[in-house]
């Protein structure tokens, strides 16, 4: 999952675990967890399990696939940030263009108070998040293009993602398909109540 998969299955309005939750990659190393209060440790670790969950799952794994040739390693990471784009268009999850908006703004509001506790890459990737308002934006194919961008520009070795584009662009409804299993499977998982 990327940022809107993280936020949305965070399932709490909790902001420090929702603040966690969203900044889990960004927490290295038990230091850096033990600095945080309660409720932040507890979105990381829900972080994580949602990574866990969503790594290993099938559809997961079958999403990946087209990707394998070209990125190899790094088709994993292609797929997490196009997930996104299917969750934002999912009636399951969001049932309009407003219901979306709406979610972003109060994620980001909820966010925004946690942080005196932000490391210090997380905060820059959350100004730049909430003033050009990812989460909405990855509704859109423009929006699902520009997020692979962003992972192009932070992953030193993945090749252009032009071609990752092209691949999504034509395994798209496949790559619905396995968003629907994913998010149905996610959906039932209810990852926070099991920490």
């Amino acid at each position: 999952m990327n940022y809107l998969g993280h936020a949305f299955f965070s399932e709490t309005e909790n902001a420090g675990i929702l603040a966690g939750n969203l900044m889990g990659d960004y927490v290295k190393g038990s230091r850096a967890m033990a600095a945080l209060p309660a409720e932040m440790q507890a979105g990381v670790l829900l972080h994580r399990r949602i990574d866990a969950f969503t790594d290993t799952h099938p559809a997961t794994l079958r999403a990946a696939l087209p990707f394998r040739e070209i990125y190899g390693r790094y088709a994993p990471a292609i797929v997490d940030t196009l997930f996104d784009h299917f969750l934002a268009n999912d009636p399951a999850c969001f049932e309009s263009e407003k219901a979306l908006l709406d979610f972003t703004q109060k994620v980001y509001a909820r966010i925004e108070t946690q942080r005196p506790f932000f490391p210090e890459k997380f905060e820059l990737v959350f100004d730049a998040m909430a003033a050009q308002n990812w989460l909405f934006h990855y509704r859109t194919l423009g929006g699902a293009q520009k997020s692979l961008g962003g992972l192009q520009r932070r992953a030193k070795y993945l090749p252009d993602v032009g071609d990752a584009y092209r691949i999504f662009i034509g395994y798209y409804h496949i790559l619905s398909q396995c968003w629907q299993e994913l998010g149905d499977d996610l959906r039932k998982a209810h990852l926070l109540q099991t920490l």
